[in-house]
């Protein structure tokens, strides 16, 4: 299946979504009947990501329109198109769109090294085992595909000669050339999966944009704070929340530190995950994951409880 034949959409994330299909000329969606793991692995690799995490049901990312050309999916897992996987003929169904199909899936791309978790040396996931890019024309079109993957806006450099250190096993890619517009790394032209001329001297790394945003405030220096984790934009709770975090907030996003920091959902509750709770940074940090805290969504708070900053 041609990327353009099959999307994700309706997630927080380029990760998850309701699988959509392109068919006689439109977009139309899959019935969750006897969608299973199998199933969401085919979109996911069809998609440049790594294994699905999860098929969903019930329309769990929101209800499509218009046609459901797909029902009945019954895949193996390692057909190239949801189209090659066994159905109830295509058009055929007895589903509504409360049943639409949906998939969360991994990034089988991961930065690995770097002091932030926007930044690192580039990693794919082949065979089980994560392997390393060779940077041969490696640029900020690859870049930016890695970063995108990974949910972040975009990249803010691409780095050679190892700059986040040398990985070890396999090196899986090799001359990759990206456009920019690819979902995927894997799905840039390169020299073939395994084929490289590399040593772990060469490997590619990148920096992203930041993994803090701030949302909800009347200007670009206060907001909500929120964090980027697995591809996911998640709050932050205001346990122990004081100046030397707001600080570490303030400085990643390139202002000189901060004025002021908010508890109590002082710039509007967010929704979805709490990502951190108890941070306790010491203020010297480069990123606010670098901090102490409870552990990566671990938390006993409600969004009344959302953290925020004032920069200066």
């Amino acid at each position: 299946m041609r990327e353009e034949q099959v999307r994700i959409v309706g997630g927080n994330s380029p990760l998850e979504g309701r699988v959509e299909v392109f068919y006689d000329g439109e977009w139309g969606t899959v019935c969750d009947d006897h969608w299973d793991l199998e199933d969401a692995h085919v979109v996911c690799a069809n998609l440049g990501h790594g294994p699905a995490l999860e098929a969903t049901t019930n329309a769990a990312f929101g209800e499509g329109s218009g046609e459901i050309p797909l029902d009945d999916v019954g895949c193996i897992g390692n057909e190239t198109s949801l189209f090659d996987c066994p159905n109830a003929g295509l058009g055929s169904n007895n589903c509504l769109h409360n049943e639409d199909a949906g998939v969360k899936c991994s990034a089988g791309v991961r930065l690995v090294g770097g002091d932030c978790s926007s930044e690192g040396r580039v990693e794919i996931l082949h065979d089980g085992e994560w392997g390393t890019v060779c940077d041969d024309y490696w640029d900020m079109n690859d870049a930016n595909v890695v970063c995108r993957s990974l949910g972040f806006e975009r990249a803010e450099g691409a780095e050679l000669e190892a700059e986040f250190g040398e990985g070890s096993g396999s090196i899986v890619l090799d001359n990759v050339e990206c456009s920019g517009s690819e979902l995927g790394i894997t799905h840039c032209p390169h020299s073939g999966t395994g084929i490289h001329n590399c040593a772990h001297t060469e490997d590619a790394g990148v920096r992203c944009s930041p993994e803090v945003r701030l949302f909800g405030g009347e200007s670009e220096s206060e907001g909500r704070v929120e964090v980027l984790h697995n591809g996911v934009w998640g709050t932050v709770c205001d346990d122990h929340w004081d100046i030397e975090d707001a600080d570490v907030v303030c400085r990643s996003l390139g202002f000189s530190g901060a004025d002021e920091a908010l508890s109590n959902a002082a710039f509007g509750e967010g929704s979805g995950l709490i990502i951190l709770d108890n941070v306790e940074c010491s203020g010297d940090e480069t990123c606010i994951f670098s901090c102490p805290n409870f552990g990566i969504g671990v938390h006993n708070c409600f969004h009344f409880e959302d953290a925020g900053v004032r920069c200066i």
